[in-house]
């Protein structure tokens, strides 16, 4: 049976450890970056704490979507770069094992990956980037219960500015409470109190009840005197205000699933402009899946480092190469759907030269016998450390020597 033998079993382990290593790593530093942000937001419109996570949830599988080509890449790169240091790559060349038979498991891996990754992009990543406006769109409008902000002064239902003091228990434990109503018979009430609760209505949903507890009404008639009345509690009924409903999914893009691209990037019922955003999204999400299959050829032949040298090099060469071709599809989608570039020659383009590149960098490393795909890079990167150590010695000898004469 394939892959049930020991040496299979063997690259597995040693790519299967830093693949889980670096996608757990890239993910969550992607996640804390965004958290922040996601913080800062929510505490700005006055939403629960717990629609941060929330958001982050439905940000999980864009994250997810860069995070695995980036784990696939280093997770292979980093295991036969420990076969090729520890000269266990040596011994399986030299009884006869192919790169190609040693490349079985990784792409095993490779196929499993690409397949999540389909359902990522095509289908669980657009309902996520749906629900995560929803959710922005839910906190701005005050449909997931924004509490009243502590110190200011907040307007409701258009005839009610509400000031409080301190909050406790998410917003419905109030203290210092000061109240402003406009009423429909043009009375204008001013109540301050010392405590405060809000409670719901089972008769009507659209209106919430604030009791109000040891306080006083301030009550001021058009052409009457000024009214002053003391209570214990005080119920203050408040219309909750009207929520607009969000819009229907597929407003953008990159909301669309599969079939929706497909339909919509070749319909004559749909304008030119999402015809383009369409093709564009669709190649997009095309060529950053069919690129996963070369990353296994890419780090094995950045991965080995010329004889007597273990430079780390390849590693910080593919990162960049990988990064660089990721952002270039992004700004080649952005031209192609504003109509600037053919979507196919804009993205399949870079796609074919970067295929290229890496062919011929893995028949270097494969079957050219002593060929080192960056092989001048190592030279230019090792003579450039020796001149840096050059520079840096006299340096560190003359700071030695000052410390002595200190001492």
């Amino acid at each position: 049976m394939p892959f049930t033998s020991r040496l299979d079993r063997y690259i597995f382990r040693l790519v299967i450890v830093p693949l889980l290593g670096v996608f757990v790593l890239a993910a969550s530093l992607l996640v804390l970056d965004q958290m922040l942000r996601l913080f800062r937001f929510v505490s700005t419109e006055g939403g629960p704490v717990g629609v941060v996570f929330r958001m982050l949830g439905a940000l999980l599988p864009d994250y997810a979507s860069l995070a695995i080509p980036l784990g696939l890449l280093l997770g292979t790169l980093f295991a036969f770069r420990q076969l090729a240091l520890s000269s266990e790559l040596d011994v399986m060349r030299a009884v006869g094992l192919s790169y190609t038979r040693l490349l079985r498991v990784p792409y095993a891996i490779t196929l499993t990956l690409m397949a999540i990754n389909a359902a990522l992009v095509f289908y669980i990543q657009p309902v996520s980037k749906y629900y995560y406006e929803e959710l922005q769109f839910d906190l701005r409008s005050g449909a997931l219960g924004a509490s009243i902000k502590v110190g200011e002064f907040t307007t409701l239902a258009d005839r009610m500015a509400l000031r409080i003091e301190e909050s406790e228990e998410s917003g419905r434990e109030l203290k210092g409470i000061f109240a402003r109503i406009n009423t429909q018979d043009g009375q204008t009430l001013s109540i301050s109190a010392r405590e405060g609760r809000f409670l719901s209505t089972s008769d009507d949903p659209d209106t919430i009840i604030l009791r109000l507890s040891n306080g006083t009404i301030v009550q001021d008639p058009d052409g009457q005197s000024p009214r002053v009345l003391s209570f214990a509690m005080h119920d203050l009924p408040i219309d909750l205000p009207t929520i607009e409903s969000f819009r229907q999914r597929g407003e953008a893009e990159a909301e669309y699933i599969l079939p929706e691209l497909l339909q919509m990037g070749w319909s004559d019922n749909a304008s030119e402009d999402t015809r383009n955003a369409s093709q564009a999204s669709l190649n997009y999400r095309l060529v950053e899946l069919a690129m996963m299959a070369f990353l296994p050829l890419l780090a094995v032949a950045l991965a080995i480092p010329p004889k007597r040298s273990t430079s780390a090099l390849g590693v910080f060469v593919a990162v960049v190469l990988v990064v660089a071709y990721h952002k270039i599809n992004q700004y080649m989608q952005d031209f192609a759907a504003l109509g600037r570039i053919d979507p196919t020659l804009g993205l399949w383009g870079p796609f074919v030269i970067f295929v290229g590149l890496i062919l011929w960098w893995f028949w270097q490393i494969a079957y050219v016998p002593g060929g080192q795909p960056i092989g001048a890079l190592e030279n230019v990167f090792s003579k450039l450390v020796k001149w840096l150590g050059r520079i840096l010695r006299p340096r560190r000898r003359r700071a030695n020597a000052l410390a002595e004469q200190g001492s």
